[in-house]
């Protein structure tokens, strides 16, 4: 399982998030074209590249399918109805460290492209 402290890249090509599952890169391709919260963006060559959020949300996918039995279909319907769920204060606290985590690294990318731009 794939903890969120063990992301530490901004990007995982689709290589790396399909070592992670043991997955074949196809598998990836095919979640992407049925869920449509998994929107990677290309890099300038053209390959998917995903965010650590987006490798958690595989993940959620791969359990739904795996572990948890789901077919696509319910598996789409769980994660729609997912946010409206009420969250529990664990993951609230989850949530918020990660949106802390996510604008500390925005700044710091605001303040590297400030560098750049001054140069």
């Amino acid at each position: 399982m794939i903890e969120e402290k063990q992301l530490t890249k901004l990007y995982y090509s689709i290589g790396e998030v399909a070592d992670m599952l043991q997955v074949a890169t196809s598998n990836i391709r095919f979640w992407e074209k049925q869920f449509p919260q998994l929107a990677p963006k290309k890099n300038n060559k053209g390959n998917r590249v995903f965010t650590p959020k987006e490798v958690l949300l595989l993940q959620g996918i791969y359990n739904l399918l795996h572990h948890e039995g789901y077919t696509i279909e319910g598996a789409k319907k769980a994660l729609k109805s997912k946010p409206s769920q009420p969250a529990s204060s664990q993951n609230m606290s989850a949530n918020k460290h990660l949106i802390n985590e996510v604008i500390n690294d925005l700044e710091a990318i605001k303040s590297n492209l400030l560098d750049l731009k001054s140069k």
